[in-house]
Formats: C-alpha cells, structure tokens, sequence
C-alpha cells in the first residue's frame, strides 16, 4: 500500500469521539503531498498542499505507511530523524489516537 492509499483510507479509521471539538489541518509532505482536515466530528481528505497547515509531517512514504499502521513507534521515528515536523507538536502527538490502526487495511 502507498502513503496515498494509506491517507486515503483516513477517514474509515477515523475516531470521532477522540477528536471531540478538534477543528485542524494536518499535512502530509510526502511524494504525492495530500492533507487531512479534521472538524464537526469528520476527517476528508485532500490531495495537494494547504495554505495554512496546523501541523506538518514530514516523512518517506514508507516510513509514513509504518507509522500509521503501527509497525513504527512515532517517537523513534522522530528521535532517529525518520519522522519530522512543523508546527503544533501536541497536535502532532495526540494523531495517533485519533485514527484507528486495524481499519487501515494494508493488504
């Protein structure tokens, strides 16, 4: 699976309630860049680049695919440099519970 098939099926495992009030951007600058916008309890996505993203990872395509399906630790990745970011850290922190790893269907 691509990092772009893999953002694509974003909002299938998307938790709503975990994101409560949340009204952000996420971009991905990946190969293909494409961003997420989390509001009104919904996650869409899009493929280009945001105006004004709250927060921006920065991330090889592979190494996005195994973050988001749990095969790479989000702070290993940073620490090791595979994993970058601009802008809102504790945004960036709390993704992972916001999305639901077993609903994105890496076969």
């Amino acid at each position: 699976m691509t990092a772009k098939e893999l953002i694509q099926l974003m909002p299938r495992a998307f938790r709503p309630d975990a994101a409560g009030s949340l009204d952000v951007v996420i971009q991905y600058a990946i190969s293909e860049p494409m961003y997420s916008v989390i509001r009104d309890g919904r996650c869409e996505v899009h493929e280009g680049r945001h105006d004004n993203p709250n927060v921006t990872i920065i991330m090889a395509d592979e190494d996005l695919v195994s973050l988001m399906t749990g095969e790479l630790d989000g702070m290993s990745a940073f620490m090791s440099g595979k994993l970058k970011l601009d802008g809102d850290m504790m945004l960036a922190q709390r993704l992972g519970s916001l999305f639901d790893p077993s609903q994105l269907d890496t076969q």
